[in-house]
């Protein structure tokens, strides 16, 4: 089969999937993260060679009980949030040193917890609101992810001349990244007029958080695959790679959304 039909047909089953599953019922939302956990777990594992069967145990078991049972706890999201956000900081500053060495074994244990299953948790209580699972905040923000990927490369593949990480993502221009976040920022006033009831700047805001983050997340999901010499994390979406591919900006952003929804809900 043609590898662009392959590849869109993968895509619009992944797309349906999702939208489907969010939309039909919290519980079936919740069940289907909670597969693609396990299987980014396996493919995080794979690249940084830490042991699946202890992590996808240790995954599921901290999915299951902050996703169920403290879905709406203040202690326990302030205590995530710290954990979730020292290490999305500490693998920043790991994106920008010049050598591509990887992490020791202990640290990539702490890289597991706060760079993959704790943004799968945060991923779960954004659509909380006050304790009422409304799906329409996640899908408005997976689709101002997949406008900003995709207006990203449009605008970079059209004007764009001026790399923005050459060493580790050669394809990505300065030129692209702006444009993805204009485009994204066009999307959520439309979202916030015709498909939610949150504030227009409260959605424009979550559009540049995605922009920026989503795009430093999608870097440092191909550090850590140059570093393992891999060109994708896992090959279970034809023509896409493999569910952090797919995943890597949302992961990387849902901390940073989680606080300001959480800033937002306490000012308001």
């Amino acid at each position: 089969m043609n590898e662009t039909i392959t590849r869109s047909l993968s895509g619009l089953v992944y797309v349906l999937l999702l939208i489907l599953a969010t939309l039909f019922s919290r519980e079936t939302f919740l069940l289907l993260f909670g597969l693609f956990l396990l299987q980014t777990v396996n493919e995080f594992c794979a690249l940084v060679k830490l042991p699946k069967i202890q992590s996808l145990i240790m995954a599921g078991v901290l999915y299951f009980i902050f996703s169920f049972f403290f879905s709406d706890n203040k202690f326990t999201d302030f205590g995530l949030i710290i954990a979730s956000l020292f290490v999305s900081f500490k693998l920043i500053l790991w994106l920008f040193k010049d050598k591509l060495l990887p992490t020791i074994k202990e640290e990539n244990w702490v890289n597991l917890i706060g760079y993959i299953i704790l943004p799968f948790i945060f991923i779960t209580k954004i659509p909380l609101i006050n304790d009422n699972f409304i799906p329409s905040i996640i899908i408005g923000i997976f689709i101002l992810i997949w406008t900003n990927d995709t207006f990203a490369y449009i605008v970079g593949k059209s004007i764009g001349k001026n790399k923005l990480f050459e060493k580790i993502s050669p394809k990505k221009t300065i030129e692209g990244f702006v444009g993805g976040i204009i485009f994204a920022v066009i999307a959520s006033v439309i979202i916030a007029k015709y498909y939610t009831k949150m504030h227009t700047y409260i959605w424009i805001t979550t559009a540049v958080i995605v922009g920026i983050f989503g795009t430093i997340g999608d870097l440092v999901e191909s550090k850590f695959k140059r570093v393992a010499n891999l060109k994708d994390s896992g090959n279970i979406m034809p023509g896409h790679g493999g569910i952090l591919d797919r995943l890597d900006s949302i992961i990387f952003v849902s901390p940073f959304l989680f606080l300001f929804y959480k800033i937002i809900s306490y000012v308001s």
